[in-house]
């Protein structure tokens, strides 16, 4: 019989690439009834037990791991706030996708798993996509990131942001002549022998392009439905929730989408 240290570590092994791995859209404001950018993040998780809550007074919104309080992802103190998707009252709202081919550095694994500490800190100072850009130059480095970051703001900026511990990437969704962007847990600049998630990519892809329904009307219903809901590889055992920015508002759907309703959460 294997120890049962071993044992853990070869879990930890086959999970890691899957354990933190999402499915996300952008769309173009430009493309959107109201002129606003809708954001959609299709989370897989070790963590099952996700909940929305407010901070600073109700002035920040974000999805949550239940038990951030005792046990953060981060190597950080208890009670720091870890957010995996959230919004703040400027409109500016952001999300993630952990990504395995960016890091090109041996800061070690203590000090990486920080994509829900920055997060929070973004929603505490920006408010727009050129704060958050001022905000990834002045952190300091390393930053303990490896991961796609999603970003829409008020003023009609919507963008993905290649980040390892030392540089980023911009990718400017208002640019792209489909109106929208699919990303998953890999990057457009990494290593392609180290990317995950290619089949949900394609799939997620295969859906918006097919659709009869016009990007006017892709809100939070059909993200559910057309993406989460369509089984296999998007849907999966650790899929945890689902989570939706339209206008002022952060749909969630805090469990399995095609299991739990899809419900408000504005601040």
């Amino acid at each position: 019989m294997l120890p049962l240290r071993r044992i853990l570590l070869s879990a930890a092994i086959l999970l890691g690439p899957y354990a933190l791995a999402c499915t996300s859209v952008i769309v173009s404001g430009q493309f959107t009834r109201d002129g606003k950018a809708v954001m959609f993040k299709h989370r897989d998780s070790r963590c099952q037990e996700v909940a929305v809550e407010y901070f600073e007074g109700g002035r920040i919104m974000g999805l949550v791991n239940a038990d951030w309080r005792r046990a953060p992802v981060a190597n950080v103190a208890p009670g720091t706030p870890e957010v995996w998707a959230g919004m703040n009252e400027s409109g500016f709202a952001i999300m993630n996708t952990a990504t395995y081919d960016l890091k090109d550095d041996d800061v070690p694994a203590s000090e990486m798993d920080r994509e829900g500490v920055v997060m929070y800190r973004a929603l505490e100072v920006c408010g727009s996509l050129s704060d958050f850009e001022h905000f990834l130059d002045t952190l300091s480095r390393p930053m303990g990131v490896e991961a796609n970051f999603g970003v829409i703001d008020n003023f009609g900026g919507a963008a993905y942001y290649e980040v390892n511990n030392h540089s980023w990437v911009k990718f400017d969704v208002n640019q792209d002549l489909k109106g929208y962007m699919v990303v998953t847990n890999f990057t457009r600049t990494g290593r392609e022998e180290d990317r995950r998630g290619v089949d949900r990519y394609r799939k997620a892809c295969q859906i918006l392009s097919d659709t009869d329904v016009p990007t006017e009307s892709w809100d939070h219903n059909f993200f559910i439905n057309a993406i989460s809901c369509s089984g296999a590889p998007i849907m999966r055992d650790i899929t945890s929730c689902a989570v939706i920015f339209e206008g002022d508002t952060m749909w969630a759907a805090l469990g399995k989408p095609d299991k739990v309703p899809c419900l408000p959460y504005r601040l």
